[in-house]
């Protein structure tokens, strides 16, 4: 992974230095909205050969490519916080956990219904406005908006403070000249020391510098009805629900039985992606700048297109209304592969069928492990190159992502997965969910967390996976014939997304 952040500095500290100058976009990857996966580099390149490349592997990223300030702040922009996001989900954090988020000036309440809600502005205690700069992740928009405004921010006294980023593709912006590294806003090493170490390695540039830090980690298990266990399995019980799933010719054995007792396995194409992108040998970009596409990745394509044509599966994608309707109470599907997020966020959601925790399937999911480790997802906090608030900046960062007290509470009141090990593991010890029954899942996240490699990620993934599944998702329906013409179809839309990417050679 260290020879590909060599690699990618180079091109995209090329890429994004122009940028500044010519005024043009990048050629970033589109967003799926909040998922994020594995990917990058070639196996060789990440032990650190040399892949058979080229002699950009040698360039590196300095504190001389970051662009020089040219403008200050103005006393308007240093009394407001700018934080820019593609979603509610670190607002919420801020307001409900931040000790400095002042929520009376800002008007903060939960409402009948279980929302927040806030006035038109928003403060921290010491009198500065928040102000959120928020751009959905749909069609790339909240990645162009931020390159755009990034690359103003040098000679603009209106200053961007901080940014948020996801696994997908922080190595674009580690790696470019517009982030500070946390040591330079004032977090240490002993600040970080408890932290998870694959979501340092992820915001972690070609110099060795972290550039970013996360108030959680996400490794993923599986998650099933309890019901339909019970009638198709015999039980239950998550530990003899495992046995039954360790492995995926035994996932694929209890498949064949949900079918037989008119249920679904999973609910459609890409509800397995993550388990086998995340489980790759070697990685989407070599220092050829050559697509690669890993042997995991096909397997995917077999088992989902088996699924698909067995009936297996509901035919769904990832978001839509029917996947949604799915992992409610008048959903036929057995388990859905969920990271942390997406057990105690979406799934919830769902499960409750807006009725109330008694009347949908509230208590009535469990989770176990599952036939593979994985992760999906994270969302890191950024520091924007010129802000003129370091002090409010470093606060953020060191109470949202490094303090333990923090970040047991978060995890007490939102059952949302945290950054800090040692406090995990204490809580792993007396731990029960009442959305799953009463099981201790994060136990299992204890045990899952260490096992996440992200040593394949790149900042070409999210466009990569995106094109990848949605080139196989016409092979899954018979829109194209062939996995040969899928995959051909996949390489040319990959190309028009990045245009410094090529076929592999054979």
């Amino acid at each position: 992974m260290a020879q590909l952040k060599k690699i990618l500095a180079g091109t995209f500290a090329v890429m994004m230095t122009a940028a500044v100058f010519a005024g043009c976009g990048d050629s970033s990857s589109s967003s799926n909205g909040g998922a994020a996966t594995s990917g990058g580099s070639d196996a060789s390149t990440a032990d650190g050969g040399n892949g058979g490349g080229s002699d950009v592997g040698d360039l590196k990223l300095t504190k001389d490519a970051r662009i020089k300030q040219t403008a200050q702040g103005s006393d308007a922009s240093k009394n407001v916080i700018k934080i820019y996001t593609w979603n509610d989900e670190f607002k919420s954090r801020l307001r409900n956990f931040y000790p400095s988020y002042d929520k009376e000036a800002s008007k903060f309440k939960i409402n009948d219904e279980g929302k927040e809600e806030v006035g038109e502005k928003e403060y921290l205690k010491n009198g500065k406005e928040i102000k959120w700069v928020t751009t959905p992740s749909d069609n790339n928009a909240y990645q162009n908006k931020l390159d755009d405004d990034l690359k103003a921010q040098a000679g603009s006294d209106d200053k961007i403070d901080m940014f948020l980023v996801e696994a997908d593709y922080a190595l674009k912006y580690v790696n470019g000249p517009y982030v500070m590294p946390v040591k330079e806003i004032g977090i240490t090493d002993d600040d970080i020391k408890d932290q998870y170490k694959y979501t340092q390695e992820v915001v972690t540039d070609a110099n060795g510098d972290l550039e970013g830090v996360t108030w959680q980690a996400t490794p993923g298990l599986f998650a099933y009805r309890r019901d339909i266990a019970k009638e198709v399995l015999g039980t239950d019980d998550p530990t003899e629900v495992q046995a039954q799933l360790s492995d995926w010719d035994k996932f694929n054995d209890v498949a064949a039985k949900m079918k037989e007792k008119g249920y679904f396995m999973l609910s459609g194409y890409d509800d397995s992606y993550r388990t086998f992108s995340n489980n790759v040998k070697k990685a989407w970009v070599n220092n050829n700048y050559e697509i690669v596409v890993d042997d995991n990745l096909m397997k995917w394509v077999d088992q989902t297109k088996e699924y698909t044509d067995k009936g297996y599966n509901n035919g769904t994608s990832l978001w839509n209304d029917q996947w949604k309707a799915d992992q409610g109470s008048s959903g036929k599907v057995f388990g859905f592969f969920y990271s942390t997020w997406g057990i105690n966020f979406t799934l919830v959601e769902q499960a409750e069928d807006h009725a109330g925790k008694k009347d949908g399937l509230y208590g009535k999911y469990a989770v176990c492990e599952g036939p593979q480790a994985y992760y999906w997802g994270g969302t890191w906090i950024c520091a924007a190159d010129g802000t003129d608030n370091v002090e409010e900046v470093k606060d953020i960062m060191k109470y949202m992502a490094c303090d333990k007290d923090t970040l047991l509470n978060i995890t007490k009141t939102t059952q949302d997965y945290t950054n800090n090990q040692p406090a995990m593991e204490e809580l792993a010890k007396n731990f029960s969910s009442e959305f799953l029954g009463g099981q201790n899942h994060i136990a299992l996240f204890v045990a899952a967390a260490p096992k996440i490699d992200c040593s394949k990620m790149g900042p070409y993934d999210q466009g990569l996976n995106e094109s990848f599944q949605a080139a196989f998702k016409d092979y899954f329906t018979g829109n194209v014939k062939s996995k040969e013409e899928a995959l051909e179809n996949f390489y040319t839309k990959a190309i028009e997304k990045y245009s410094e990417l090529k076929k592999p050679a054979n």
